[in-house]
């Protein structure tokens, strides 16, 4: 049974992640319901159903209540009709664009190139900074050194992991006095019924693997964390700073966000313990919104950033890419094709939004297997538009 959900949230500009969270369910949760109008037994589809309407209302969609009929509207209008609507959601076209794509043998020797040039970075001068990145990056680094509580937000593939890794490189080569802290998050899911939950005892049990990893740990959760406390403060005085570092935050429950408010409040006199960063998905974004009012403890205290596309720093970022291989950009793409390589990863409302390392990455390796397959000796626009 197809629902009218989907051209709804087409019509107002909807993200599955903002209406999963709004909802109160999982995002394959919400597939199941666009797909098919069924829902898990575990969620109460009358409350999932307010939740919904009372959502789309918010956003300014008329006639909100006739999401879960059949019969496909003809058109849906939003309180700003004078604006431009796309009838096909963001999310199908970052499914296209955004598919594996590898550099072939034959394209390599096309090019003339000794290496991937996607490939990812193994040394500090193969990051590409870009001034918006640069203040990440630095943002990031100050955290790290001299304390604060941080959410790097960014798309999947903007170049997230790419940034933690390099902190943490960057900490090692400058001999700097500070203990990074990352827990594993392999398994890691926002439910416990899709997976395993990170929660404040994993933490805490991530913080004294790396502070004091010989201690033996107390037995009573007080006595625990008092342990920690005390194990912080002594590795403090020794000169050494703290930094939790979590990866797919977006996943994280939401008391968990809250306790890391408290893992913030550990001091020793005026002086802060433990420094916190999260690294998420959009998702993350959203969770710390000023509009939920079950984090906005945490809300208050912390530091959002958002790492941007790459925007007019494509050519640059390209250049950079292609240059440690010692081959000129020139001499793989036209000036000229960089444009349909834009226009390619541009959705149809006009901004940059899948102008990600990753998309470019795998627009432009799908291209240059395709000149190198047709005999054509740089990717030209039309190229781009075939490939």
């Amino acid at each position: 049974m197809t629902l009218r959900l989907k051209p709804m949230m087409a019509a107002g500009r909807i993200r599955q992640a903002e209406l999963a969270l709004a909802a109160g369910i999982s995002r394959p949760a919400l597939c199941s319901l666009l797909a098919a109008g069924t829902l898990p037994k575990r969620y109460d589809r009358p409350e999932v159903e307010q939740r919904i309407t009372a959502f789309l209302s918010r956003r300014g969609l008329r006639n909100a209540a006739a999401w879960a009929e059949k019969a496909e509207p003809p058109c849906w209008s939003t309180a700003a009709p004078d604006q431009p609507q796309s009838l096909q959601p963001t999310e199908e076209i970052a499914d296209m664009l955004l598919r594996k794509s590898t550099l072939t043998p034959a394209a390599r020797r096309h090019f003339n190139l000794s290496g991937d040039p996607f490939a990812d970075p193994v040394t500090a001068d193969d990051v590409f900074l870009s001034p918006d990145i640069r203040y990440v990056r630095e943002s990031m680094y100050q955290v790290a050194r001299h304390g604060g509580f941080l959410a790097v937000v960014g798309e999947s593939g903007a170049g997230k992991s790419t940034l933690r890794e390099e902190l943490v490189d960057r900490i090692r080569r400058e001999a700097q006095a500070v203990i990074v802290i990352e827990p594993y998050v392999l398994a890691m899911e926002g439910s416990d019924s899709i997976g395993q939950t990170l929660r404040s005892q994993h933490i805490a049990e991530a913080i004294m693997a790396c502070v004091a990893p010989l201690a033996r740990a107390r037995r009573s959760p007080e006595a625990r964390f008092r342990q920690l406390h005390d194990c912080l403060r002594e590795s403090g005085r020794a000169g050494h700073s703290h930094v939790l570092v979590i990866e797919e935050a977006h996943n994280l429950p939401l008391p968990t966000l809250k306790h890391l408010k408290r893992f913030r409040e550990l001091k020793d006199g005026l002086r802060p313990l433990l420094s916190v960063i999260l690294i998420g998905q959009p998702e993350l974004g959203l969770k710390l919104s000023e509009h939920n009012p079950e984090v906005r403890e945490v809300v208050q205290r912390i530091e959002v950033v958002h790492l941007p596309t790459l925007g007019p720093s494509l050519g640059d970022y390209l250049t950079h890419r292609f240059k440690r291989l010692g081959v000129a950009l020139d001499q793989v793409v036209e000036r000229g094709a960089l444009d349909a390589l834009r226009s390619k990863l541009t959705p149809s409302r006009g901004d940059d939004s899948l102008l990600y390392p990753l998309a470019v990455h795998n627009a432009l390796a799908a291209a240059m297997n395709r000149a190198a397959d047709l005999g054509v000796p740089t990717v030209t626009a039309d190229v781009f538009r075939g490939a």
